[in-house]
């Protein structure tokens, strides 16, 4: 059965729809052909309806143009739109039908626009070529006739200008505001608001929230919760006890409350204190710790004293442990390597032996410091300079704890400043190579990193200097040489615990025995840091070039601590330190043991977050992807066995009473019997008043001290008399208990009627003798 419709196509020649394709009265054989539309986009057209044969179809693809130039007729492009015309008539509309494929070469008049009747289902279209999605939405674009009469041209459909490019016509915006005057619009009620943004205090509190589980805020808490546990029981009694014992605590409680008290008094007279009196200069016989001077403000009194020296010797560990884990986190190892490094750093077995010297526990400022100053620099020895995380403003806290760090004292604050001296000189050059070999064109450090450099150098060695020239006007005590060569450990010293270690103090008794001081020779960081550094040297995160820079610092970092054992010191220890004054407190080399301690930390952190990653590694292939509770405990044993090995035996002893004598007399006055032990219990007993006081002791005295007990030692007679009144003193106090056993004993029951001085009982104890 034949299709009518596509034997009229076959039969009828092609019209140009004049709507879409203007003729200009030529004639139709003279019409140039039609530009594709988006029917013949896709490919061969059905023809027929529903009843038609499937035999009877018609080849409606584009004819080639075999006209004697030889140039192809225009092809059918996907996504071309379909021309149809509405007859304004009848009402009907009008397709072209295409031209029959020939063997003639005939004139490409064909207009290959196809057209979709959507009411009788009646298509026409390519047959094998798939619509594509951009064809659909070119054709949904498209507007089209239905069939209906609409008496009206077609008005939507697009122009073909003379250029041959078709044109689109867009619809016109839809009004985004309500005419002046018109009611509101009532589906106001269903639109969506914007969530209301938070306020001040609820930022403030978001901020605050996030800053309390923070990492850092969490490894705070951690290392104060260790550090009260692992110096128990310190805090048991804070206002009756001190670490260790009561000689060394007691000068140093006395410097902190002197520096916090001159400092809001009479700031000129810091230098001048009231202990050694007539010396001058005196608070220079010792580390300063200005650093703490802020916590001497707090408070007055002995009581006041030994309580801020008990919390200010807990936290002072805690910053170990918070300085040791930022500095090794930095550096590149991951959380749990990070804790075991702070941990066995904080809390090493020599360290038991520092436990009566503030200032030598007093280091955590010096990794913190590092650790900042790296951070600040966009550094990091696992992954190298990131110019992308630099930022001046951790430089600048760098810069800030490390001159902190520096008003401690000189025994730390002297190596330290050596280390940054050579972190100077290398970064200097780092960058000066970088530079020339152009590797970026952006500054390496910016100008802003540059002058904070700058001015934290400049701050840093004035402050130094600034606290260096009291300690250059003290006299000095005899040749350094002599007093370094004393101090001096041997290598095996660094195998021997201290008395103080619980673990290591009973076996260690018969070695410590042959080192010849050893509460400053006793220097073993500990086996299972030893263990863990040598693991990190073939097993860590860090490459191994690293790791042998790391090995030769330690290396270097030994030397130095066994002073004068290593070629008698010529070349490494004394020209350091050798010529410095004794007041600069740097004659013990056995204190640079820190430096020992932390290198090896920093290879045992490796070795420990190289062992975690791959347990994590091993651990994602499992189901569930997460470790198991024995690879988590295999993962916590280097730390359960730092813990161990810190565990400590120091002793606490019970700090003498204030003589009520000492809150009511004034200076300057000599507290009998004085020694160089119960020198610094007097010191501590006048931060009640600061009266003036002969006596003192510490790290660093005058030979005038030693004089001053041997002019006196025969007191109350007339050669002790007149001494005292040349050095300016009119009062001494006799404590009878305590001068049971010393050249005192009985001072306190001589007549003095024909001395010209004048005795008076206090109480019991208390015997005061006025000399003026």
């Amino acid at each position: 059965m034949r299709n009518p419709a596509v034997e009229s196509a076959r039969s009828s020649p092609p019209v140009a729809d004049e709507s879409v394709f203007p003729t200009n009265g030529l004639p139709p054989d003279l019409i140039p052909p039609a530009k594709p539309s988006s029917a013949a986009a896709e490919g061969k057209t059905k023809a027929g309806d529903k009843a038609g044969s499937a035999t009877d179809k018609v080849d409606t693809r584009p004819d080639r143009d075999t006209t004697a130039a030889g140039d192809d007729a225009p092809s059918t492009k996907p996504g071309a739109k379909a021309s149809s015309k509405t007859n304004a008539a009848d009402g009907t509309k009008t397709h072209a039908a295409p031209t029959a494929k020939s063997g003639s070469a005939k004139p490409a008049t064909q207009d290959p626009a196809k057209a979709s009747d959507t009411k009788t289902g009646t298509k026409t279209g390519t047959k094998d070529a798939p619509e594509t999605d951009a064809d659909k939405d070119k054709n949904d674009s498209t507007p089209e006739g239905d069939g209906k009469d609409t008496g009206k041209g077609d008005e939507k459909t697009d122009q073909e200008p003379p250029s041959g490019k078709p044109t689109r016509r867009r619809k016109p915006k839809l009004p985004t505001t309500r005419p002046p005057g018109a009611p509101p619009d009532p589906w106001t009620a269903f639109a969506e608001t914007s969530e209301r943004a938070p306020g001040r205090i609820k930022r403030a509190t978001r901020s605050l929230g996030r800053a309390l589980i923070h990492e850092y805020a969490l490894v705070i808490y951690g290392s104060l919760l260790l550090a009260v546990l692992l110096t128990w029981p310190t805090l048991r009694y804070p206002l009756h006890t001190f670490p260790q014992d009561i000689w060394d605590p007691s000068r140093q409680a006395w410097q902190v409350s002197w520096a916090g008290h001159i400092l809001i008094t009479e700031p000129a007279r810091l230098w001048q204190s009231n202990a050694f009196f007539p010396e001058a200069y005196s608070y220079a016989f010792g580390s300063s710790l200005l650093g703490y001077a802020p916590a001497g403000m707090i408070g007055s009194g002995p009581l006041a004293a030994v309580l801020r020296y008990n919390i200010l010797y807990v936290l002072a560990h805690a910053l170990l442990a918070i300085g040791g884990y930022a500095l090794i986190r930095q550096l590149g190892a991951g959380r749990t390597g990070a804790i075991v490094g702070a941990v066995a750093f904080a809390y090493a077995p020599w360290r038991l032996a520092q436990e009566g010297h503030l200032d030598i526990i007093s280091a955590g400022g010096i990794p913190l410091a590092l650790a900042m100053l790296a951070r600040g620099h966009g550094w990091s020895m696992r992954y190298g300079f990131r110019p992308g995380r630099r930022h001046a403003g951790w430089a600048t806290m760098g810069w800030l704890v490390a001159t902190w760090q520096l008003t401690l004292g000189f025994s730390l604050g002297l190596p330290f400043a050596y280390v940054l001296a050579v972190l100077i000189v290398v970064v200097g050059f780092a960058v000066l190579v970088r530079r020339l070999r152009r590797r970026s064109p952006r500054p390496v450090l910016g100008w802003r990193l540059l002058v904070t450099d700058l001015l934290g150098v400049l701050i840093f060695a004035g402050v130094g200097l600034l606290i260096a020239l009291p300690y250059l006007r003290v006299p000095d005590t005899g040749p350094a040489g002599t007093e370094i060569r004393f101090f001096s450990a041997p290598l095996r010293s660094l195998l021997i615990g201290p008395a103080e270690s619980r673990i290591w103090g009973a076996p260690h008794a018969v070695p410590r025995q042959s080192l010849g001081w050893p509460a400053e020779m006793a220097l073993l960081p500990g086996f299972v840091l030893y263990a863990l550094a040598l693991v990190g040297l073939v097993f860590s995160v860090w490459r191994m070039w690293q790791r042998l820079l790391l090995l030769v610092a330690v290396v270097v970092s030994v030397i130095l601590t066994v002073g004068t054992t290593f070629f008698e010191g010529r070349w490494t220890y004394l020209p350091l330190f050798g010529h410095l004054p004794a007041s600069f407190g740097v004659r013990i080399p056995g204190r640079m043991m820190l430096w020992v301690t932390l290198l090896l930390a920093v290879l045992a952190a490796g070795a420990v977050a190289e062992f975690v990653r791959r347990a994590e590694h091993l651990a994602a292939h499992r189901v569930p992807p997460w470790p198991g509770p024995w690879l988590r405990l295999a993962t916590l044993v280097p730390l359960l066995l730092v813990l161990v090995e810190t565990w400590n035996a120091t002793a606490h002893p019970v700090v003498p009473e204030q003589p009520a004598a000492m809150r009511t007399l004034t200076g300057p006055m000599l507290v009998l019997p004085t020694t160089a032990l119960t020198d610094q219990t007097v010191m501590l007993w006048s931060t009640s008043r600061f009266q003036e006081v002969a006596n003192g002791s510490g790290g660093f005295a005058p030979q005038r001290q030693s004089e001053l007990r041997r002019s006196v030692a025969t007191f109350p007679d007339v050669a002790s008399i007149e001494y005292l009144r040349q050095r300016r003193i009119g009062t001494v106090l006799l404590l009878r208990a305590e001068v049971v056993g010393t050249p005192w004993e009985r001072s306190g029951d001589v007549p003095v009627e024909t001395l010209g001085i004048r005795r008076e009982d206090l109480d019991d104890n208390s015997v005061v003798f006025y000399l003026n």
